[in-house]
């Protein structure tokens, strides 16, 4: 195995909403179904966050009956390392082939104007990596600066959860920005599912983004499927 085939998961740290009493945090499904598909091929893999240390769950992420959450979990060594996450100022970039970004609403919040996060998808895009993000875990890529000034997701196609997503799940009052909004502001070519909730992703390249829970798992596929099978 080539040890470069390593992936970095990133998650949030952020637990608050401005005025909701429950909290947020990482969607956990977006994290195990996403390394589901990375376990067949036995990938190592770590867990980072702009801080490090505990990744906080969303609450309402854990209720549901979703045997691949249940099974990873309560699985020690991935629990360990969602536990014990990396600080992303530690992270070597060199150390990884596949940079993908976790999402829950915590993420809208931590992930756009981390300094560290924008240098580790630019060093590790511009080095042949493959770059990958779901739901608000794209809220991430929104800033990233390339080496020529330009912004990652100017032109390309790009997915993430949407303004009617939001307004369903009636969160859009809650959330700093749109993403949706923010992604078109930014001139990426943002597509979604015609029903909301349903798995969708775009593949611009090594930019793999998906646009809601549902759709870690077609990331993590298609993200294999790049690496190995072309």
């Amino acid at each position: 195995m080539d040890p470069t085939y390593c992936a970095l998961i990133v998650c949030t740290n952020h637990t608050d909403y401005p005025t909701k009493s429950h909290k947020t945090g990482l969607w956990l499904n977006e994290a195990t179904h996403f390394y589901d598909e990375l376990a067949d091929r036995k990938l190592p893999y770590d867990i980072a966050s702009p801080k490090g240390g505990m990744v906080p769950i969303d609450e309402k992420s854990i209720d549901r009956r979703d045997t691949i959450n249940e099974k990873w979990y309560n699985d020690p060594t991935f629990r360990s390392k969602l536990e014990n996450s990396l600080r992303l100022d530690d992270v070597n970039p060199d150390n990884y082939q596949i940079l993908y970004l976790t999402g829950g609403h915590g993420t809208m919040w931590d992930f756009p104007d981390d300094p560290t996060l924008q240098r580790i998808t630019r060093y590790m895009y511009e080095n042949g990596g493959m770059v990958a993000a779901v739901c608000h875990g794209v809220s991430g890529l929104l800033n990233v600066t390339l080496s020529d000034g330009s912004l990652l997701v100017t032109n390309r196609q790009i997915t993430g959860f949407s303004n009617m997503e939001e307004k369903l799940v009636r969160l859009d009052e809650e959330v700093p920005f749109l993403l949706e909004d923010a992604l078109r502001k930014r001139n990426a070519l943002y597509s979604k599912s015609l029903i909301p909730f349903l798995p969708y992703i775009e593949v611009d390249e090594r930019l793999i983004t998906g646009q809601n829970p549902l759709s870690a798992r077609k990331v993590g596929r298609k993200v294999i499927e790049e690496m190995y099978e072309k």
